[in-house]
């Protein structure tokens, strides 16, 4: 299986993992499971950190790295195809990094793992409820 980590599930994968549900930590043990990481989602975390939002465990390219190394995640490539295709999602909220997420789950037809009630409800990419 092929999945795709929402930001708030990379963050919780390393700093608070108990909000994952039981499924999606197992998910995420699984060796047979390819986890891919987004750059948008390394954009967020930095954005969320320089805002004083959230709070890493070290400094955030290591935190970066190390949650990398950990999950074993590979980085998700951006394209000319990705960024056309995130505004494609018509019905879709406004916020670009969703969007490139979900059209990043899209392109390269994988799971997208997620909390997010909006993106679980839309039809646009399969989903991986995070919190079950």
């Amino acid at each position: 299986m092929n999945v795709l980590l929402d930001t708030h599930v990379w963050i919780w994968s390393q700093e608070c993992p108990e909000r994952l549900g039981e499924r999606a930590r197992a998910v995420l043990a699984d060796v047979e499971t390819r986890i891919l990481l987004s750059p948008v989602s390394t954009l967020e975390i930095a954005r969320l950190v320089a805002g004083g939002d959230v709070q890493l465990r070290g400094k955030l390219r290591d935190w970066v790295r190390r949650s990398r190394r950990h999950l074993l995640a590979e980085v998700a490539p951006l394209s000319d195809d990705i960024a056309i295709a995130s505004y494609d999602l018509t019905t879709f909220h406004k916020d670009p990094c969703d969007r490139m997420l979900v059209a990043t789950a899209r392109v390269l037809r994988c799971a997208l793992m997620t909390a997010d009630a909006r993106i679980l409800a839309s039809r646009y990419c399969g989903t991986l409820n995070a919190l079950h």
